[in-house]
């Protein structure tokens, strides 16, 4: 599967399967162990254990030490396919949670693009790091998400990048206020991507998971019933397991809101997502998002 990925450059997939492998590998690690012993300079096997290490640090109260300790790791699954962008995925995601200066940054950053200028990954682990360095600027984070999306081609998830800036700053109780319609704009964009893409597939699904979730959030259940339709059985957990602990559980009950809200003409009232009132997007949960968010 994984090498097939790279022949057909296909990054986007690759990044899919290699996040899904590696927190299979953390729980049933006996296959992967075996790969790495048979064959220690595969990219693909190389890969997935840098992905598992750095999940496996994530969880660590000591993460940032942790962290530093499985660099090599991650420069080796680089440097065994020059052309692959996930590594520097990877390398961005372990930047932020290093702590790592935004000179370090830039140079990773540089590298990710020359590889892969429009990857989603890349994009997404770029919007966190800024995001958590510039402690709540959601207005910068926008401008870059936007620039993003109006860069990339058309299909190509990078589109929705402003949804995940609007994401943070709904979930996110800091920072200046941004303006809603620079929110509406974000959500009709990733519509707009989301209509072009198959319906009931699981590989658009956390975008439009995520984008049911902020139109809640923005009062707009009609258009969020509208994704919740082409979502089709693919709930994800991201973004509901930021509102409970039991986020297939909320999924539903967000969905059968939505769809009672508006089978009885009241779609624009009542709570969203977070249990704030739909006219002032907010969250109960006050402070940083977590890790995986954004």
């Amino acid at each position: 599967l994984l090498v097939a990925t790279r022949r057909r450059a296909a990054w986007e997939h690759r990044d899919r399967y290699v996040r899904r492998l590696a927190a299979f590998a953390r729980s049933r690690p006996e296959w992967l162990d075996a790969w790495r012993d048979r064959a220690p300079r595969d990219p693909d096997a190389l890969l997935v254990d840098a992905q598992r290490a750095v999940d496996r640090a994530w969880d660590s109260p000591a993460r940032a030490e942790l962290l530093r300790e499985v660099s090599p790791l991650i420069t080796a699954a680089a440097r065994a396919d020059h052309r692959d962008p996930v590594p520097w995925r990877l390398a961005l995601d372990h930047a932020r949670g290093a702590r790592a200066g935004h000179t370090y940054f830039e140079e990773l950053w540089e590298a990710a693009v020359r590889r892969a200028p429009h990857h989603h990954g890349c994009h997404v682990a770029a919007l966190r790091y800024l995001a958590s360095s510039w402690h709540g600027s959601h207005r910068e984070c926008f401008d870059f998400a936007e620039t993003a999306a109006q860069d990339a081609p058309e299909g190509s998830l990078t589109q929705a990048l402003p949804l995940r800036a609007a994401f943070g700053y709904l979930t996110d109780g800091c920072g200046p206020a941004v303006e809603r319609a620079r929110l509406d704009a974000a959500a009709d964009r990733a519509a707009a991507l989301s209509a072009r893409l198959p319906s009931a597939q699981p590989w658009p699904a956390e975008l439009r998971n995520l984008l049911a979730h902020v139109l809640v959030r923005l009062g707009r259940r009609r258009d969020a019933l509208e994704q919740f339709r082409l979502t089709g059985p693919y709930a994800t957990s991201f973004p509901w397991d930021r509102d409970a602990d039991d986020p297939l559980g909320r999924f539903l009950e967000v969905r059968q809101d939505v769809l009672l809200a508006v089978a009885s003409g009241s779609e624009s009232t009542g709570t969203d997502a977070s249990g704030a009132r739909s006219g002032r997007p907010g969250s109960e949960r006050r402070g940083r998002p977590e890790p995986r968010d954004h």
